[in-house]
């Protein structure tokens, strides 16, 4: 129950589904946690579900430089050090054929999903190269082992991060900076909703049904699922991973 003791964590995408349940098991663990996310709102009924005092949070917008610095630098002056970030903040985007894609949906999910990841990695990597070491941690998918009919914007941010994941692990070299992705399958989250309702609008329940027929274990994840990978790379269990990217996907990418 004390695999995080004594480390400071910040998730971001933290208001619920993957990125609140990791935020629960890190706390659980005995980090110091800081959620972030864009909805005040809902960041803070999701610090006052979880009932944690080791649980805090900070509004920002991942693809805002200035925003997305500034909680990373005032999460080192409140508690003193960053030894996790995960870049969970992420959108599925519209559901619609590439070809009638609007543009500013396609460069919107670019902004949270590329470019969030890319400025968590730029601010993050040099405090974590003075202290020694850390672990950051990028939600993909398994779309970012596959493609996405009617979900090309999102498909192509999943394995845009994933370049940076590799990219950012060689420039981390030996600094004790270690960088991996996690690749999950359909989870049972806000987003799925959304994406089944995007497919079969009135037609959810069999959308859902025709995704899990997929899936060889025959159901989505769980969120709690998806952050017990997490608790494994933010840990000291994973002291030699990098460069990893890890598929909580029922076995969905070999189907």
């Amino acid at each position: 129950m004390n695999r995080l003791a004594g480390k400071v964590c910040v998730i971001t995408g933290g208001s619920g589904g993957i990125g609140l349940a990791t935020g629960r098991l890190f706390a659980a663990e005995g980090a110091t946690v800081v959620l972030v996310d864009l909805n005040a709102g809902r960041l803070q009924a999701a610090v006052a579900e979880a009932g944690s005092a080791a649980i805090h949070h900070q509004v920002a917008d991942v693809s805002d430089e200035a925003q997305m610095r500034a909680a990373l630098h005032d999460t080192v002056a409140r508690h003193g050090r960053l030894d996790v970030l995960f870049c969970n903040a992420g959108t599925e985007g519209r559901v619609a054929p590439l070809s009638e894609m609007p543009v500013e949906d396609f460069d919107r999910v670019m902004a949270v999903n590329v470019r969030g990841v890319f400025l968590g990695l730029k601010h993050a990597m040099p405090i974590m190269q003075r202290q020694g070491g850390g672990s950051i941690l990028i939600t993909s998918s398994v779309a970012g082992f596959k493609g996405g009919a009617h979900l090309a914007p999102y498909a192509a941010s999943k394995h845009a991060v994933v370049g940076l994941m590799r990219s950012a692990v060689l420039e981390a070299g030996s600094s004790g900076v270690r960088i991996n992705t996690i690749h999950p399958s359909p989870i049972e989250t806000r987003m799925m909703r959304a994406i089944e309702h995007g497919r079969a609008p009135g037609a959810e329940a069999a959308a859902k049904q025709m995704i899990t027929t997929r899936i060889p274990t025959g159901r989505y994840g769980t969120p709690d699922e998806v952050a017990a990978t997490a608790l494994f790379l933010a840990s000291d269990d994973s002291r030699y991973c990098t460069g990893g990217r890890y598929s909580v996907d029922g076995g969905m990418t070999v189907a």
